[in-house]
């Protein structure tokens, strides 16, 4: 019987994803791949490509990246009609999503309109913020440590609170709102205890290890996460 399969792909090196990722991409007879802007190239795609078979179909789709919901959820709903389509016409389709399909991934609205309907299967990937930890080499909690991930968008009263009750916190999608987040982490005193990447594992890495000396008003790429180790002192 054919399936939908969620695949993470990892944090954007080719060689993060997983054998059983890899597995999939190569049987999968439709491949739908998400751009949040029309007509742009699509990362998760560029990852998996060495995976494809050459037979694959490549479907790229929109998914409005805006705060309007009406908008949002009604592109949801088209492209699981189209995928609905797909899996009963008896083809193993596939949607591949950066990261792990579990964090803050559009694949998750996907798979909430569609898993009672036809069979599915959802394939983990390293996320952005565990692969940092493992290139820096920076335990992200020990023992009785606790950890927590947020958006970087979140109510600044949230962020404070968790930087006050957690070891570690994890902020992602921070190029949206950095001025606000350093701010947050200077009135706390640890500018020295961040550690700021974008682009983890691919070659335009960027490591920063502490954010004294990087301005607020830097232009972050989308695809930078900021960890706040309050144990360890980073810079």
């Amino acid at each position: 019987m054919a399936k939908f399969y969620g695949i993470g792909t990892g944090p954007g090196n080719a060689d993060l994803v997983t054998v059983r990722g890899v597995n999939v991409l190569k049987k999968i007879a439709i491949l739908y791949t998400p751009e949040a802007k029309k007509a742009s190239k699509s990362l998760a795609l560029q990852i998996v490509a060495p995976y494809l078979e050459a037979t694959v179909e490549i479907k790229q789709r929109h998914f409005p990246m805006v705060n309007n919901s009406v908008v949002k959820e009604q592109a949801w709903q088209q492209i699981a009609t189209e995928i609905l389509q797909d899996v009963t016409s008896g083809r193993d389709v596939g949607f591949v999503t950066l990261g792990d399909p579990m964090i803050y991934s559009t694949y998750s609205y996907l798979l909430a309109l569609l898993k009672d309907k036809i069979p599915t299967e959802t394939i983990p990937g390293i996320s952005s913020f565990c692969n940092i930890a493992n290139t820096l080499q920076l335990p992200l909690v020990r023992e009785e440590e606790a950890y927590t991930v947020l958006p970087a968008t979140a109510d600044a009263h949230l962020i404070e609170l968790s930087l006050e009750h957690f070891s570690t916190i994890v902020l992602m999608k921070v190029s949206l709102v950095f001025p606000k987040i350093r701010q947050i982490i200077v009135e706390h005193d640890l500018l020295n205890q961040a550690v700021l990447i974008s682009h983890s594992s691919l070659a335009t890495e960027e490591v920063h290890l502490g954010l004294a000396q990087v301005a607020a008003d830097v232009k972050l790429s989308y695809f930078s996460t900021i960890i706040v180790y309050k144990n360890q002192k980073i810079a």
